[in-house]
């Protein structure tokens, strides 16, 4: 199992760029808009860059949703690698069974 503070300082971030994704969206398109005045594109730079560090959804980290674990990630199932074996091995994800040669 994560840390719960590592899980939750994650959550946070997730929260905060959902929360700030429209107006971070609408500086990134003044930033680069060329028909804007130069002088209002650095502004919209300048405010961008007075956002918080953690608005920002890159700073996100894909954490598996039963033990919080950072590597080892499955896009498709949002599990670790550990946690899918599991659960696949007990039978829990339709279509998937344990491979023997």
């Amino acid at each position: 199992m994560a840390k719960k503070s590592a899980v939750e300082r994650n959550k946070k971030r997730v929260r905060m760029a959902r929360q700030s994704a429209g107006r971070r969206a609408r500086l990134k398109a003044a930033a680069v808009d060329q028909l804007l005045p130069a002088e209002d594109r650095f502004a919209a730079r300048l405010k961008l860059a007075e956002m918080p560090r953690n608005s920002a959804p890159v700073r996100q980290r894909n954490r598996c949703q039963l033990s919080g674990r950072p590597r080892g990630y499955y896009r498709k199932f949002r599990l670790s690698r550990i946690a899918l074996r599991e659960l696949a091995s007990q039978g829990l994800i339709p279509g998937m069974v344990k491979s023997s040669w």
